[in-house]
């Protein structure tokens, strides 16, 4: 499963806000199933995306596992 990496300038919560809206059902159209502070898993199509975002002094660091949504995943973090 591929994992990627990204420092972001805006906060955890705001990139956990921003992944429910692109990956979500009104973005891509997959499905929560689990959300935290700091987390969020979605599922579909066979697949799933994973995202953890820890806050540092200057937005946070972001990383992401997925299986079968490496483009949305890379146009996602071109996003943020």
């Amino acid at each position: 499963m591929p994992r990627y990496g990204k420092e972001s300038s805006h906060g955890a919560e705001d990139v956990i806000k921003k992944a429910r809206i692109f990956f979500g059902p009104g973005g891509v159209g997959l499905q929560i199933k689990d959300e935290g502070q700091c987390c969020i898993t979605f599922e579909g199509g066979g697949g799933h995306v994973h995202i953890d975002a820890t806050t540092k002094k200057k937005g946070s660091d972001i990383e992401i596992e997925t299986r079968e949504w490496d483009y949305q995943v890379k146009e996602f973090l071109k996003k943020i």
